[in-house]
């Protein structure tokens, strides 16, 4: 039923190119009905696996043929903006080797300021490694945006915070205080912000509703404020929202796009992270066809679209104490074969072209860069540790090449 909605939606329904596509589902629904009509149970299921297989492939198929009409169709007309393509840097890894992987693949580095890394303690602040990094990618003029200036999730929030975790009041000051000082600080370099991020998920201070549309909203006035001729960005995260099912005082994320929408909060982007890979809630792996509908759905929020964190793994074992320790991959799911360097490569093109086929989304970010032993998808970087690049890597360049025209430096 899903699919044939899109072939509806997508016009593709009299395609001559989606006869094989049509086919597939065909089969597949020819399928259900024989599972439905099996005297066994086992048989049924077998019957069943059969034809949801058939009809997953389908809708990948289907998936890839829509991005490929639509991406050629917005290449053709040059709909890609000079900064499509970025990626995520780590404060502490190297930078001298990093910076030349990002002037070769990408239009835009991210900035992340965790409020946990910046201030550890009470008016005490760590500003070192951030101003290396603003002032190397300043020297060699490589565009930068800022990310998630407020995270209520547990591995932003600082220790000393949770002192005023029944005073909102407080705690919206000493916010207020946190985005005042990194927009004034690298306002000068930094143009771009993601203000606030997953709020409507992530919220360690269980703030009612009310409370969370006064944090939105000051967020993005004090930045309109300091940086007036900014870009504002409210990032969304889970975008499939499994994490109102456990968590009532959450709020779906398109229910929370829409109220903010509604509430005339004064902003001019939403962002959305989708990463894949790691067992829990809004990272379990979906299919393309997935993807491709929910990118979908956030259509309709009359606002473009960045998707600012994307990130799949490229290998599925962590290193304990030097040991390895093999990762069931059964976990958080696969995408054709348990992850490695080349499929994560085919998947990232495969997303790519699905993500900006679609005239609404502006941009495409990876999440990290670089490797690194504390990152939320162990081996989700495009670079390995040592800043050797990785397929996935030399594909982002070919692609970034092949859409946009801009060659490698």
């Amino acid at each position: 039923m899903r699919i044939n909605n899109k072939l509806e939606d997508w016009g593709l329904l009299e395609f001559d190119g989606a006869a094989e596509i049509n086919e597939r589902i065909i089969q597949a629904r020819e399928l259900l009905i024989k599972a439905l009509q099996a005297d066994t149970p086992q048989e049924a299921a077998t019957i069943g696996d059969e034809s949801l297989s058939l009809a997953v492939q389908a809708s990948e198929a289907l998936s890839m043929l829509h991005s490929y009409i639509f991406l050629e169709r917005r290449k053709q007309s040059e709909g890609f903006n000079p900064r499509t393509f970025g990626c995520s840097i780590h404060p502490e890894k190297p930078k001298a080797a990093s910076h030349k992987s990002i002037a070769k693949g990408f239009d835009f580095a991210t900035i992340p300021f965790c409020w946990r890394e910046i201030e550890p303690a009470e008016q005490t602040f760590k500003w070192q490694a951030l101003d290396e990094w603003v002032e190397l990618l300043a020297k060699h003029k490589i565009p930068m945006r800022g990310s998630s200036l407020l995270t209520f999730n547990e591995n932003n929030v600082p220790d000393w915070l949770y002192i005023w975790e029944h005073d909102f009041d407080t705690i919206r000051d000493l916010a207020f205080d946190h985005i005042r000082r990194i927009v004034n600080r690298y306002s000068s370099h930094i143009q771009t912000w993601t203000v606030i991020s997953g709020i409507h998920a992530s919220n360690c201070f269980t703030f009612n509703f009310d409370q969370l549309m006064e944090l939105t909203r000051m967020s993005t006035a004090l930045t309109k404020q300091l940086c007036p001729n900014g870009t504002t960005i409210l990032e969304m995260v889970c975008p499939w929202g499994e994490y109102y099912a456990h968590n009532q005082r959450t709020i779906p994320p398109l229910l929370y796009a829409d109220m903010v929408i509604q509430s005339a909060v004064n902003f001019d982007a939403f962002g959305l992270q989708m990463l894949f890979g790691k067992p829990q809630d809004g990272m379990f792996v979906r299919d393309l066809f997935q993807i491709s509908c929910i990118l979908d759905q956030f259509s309709k929020l009359s606002k473009p679209l960045h998707l600012t964190s994307v990130q799949v793994p490229s290998d599925t074992t962590l290193k304990n104490n030097g040991n390895q320790e093999t990762v069931s991959t059964l976990d958080a799911g696969t995408w054709h074969t348990p992850w490695n360097e080349q499929i994560q490569a085919q998947w990232l093109e495969a997303y790519v072209g699905i993500a900006l086929s679609k005239p609404y989304i502006d941009s495409v970010s990876w999440c990290e860069l670089e490797d690194h032993a504390d990152q939320l998808i162990p081996h989700g970087g495009l670079l390995r540790s040592d800043s050797t690049a990785k397929k996935a890597f030399t594909k982002m360049v070919e692609i970034r090449k092949e859409l946009t025209g801009r060659s490698v430096k």
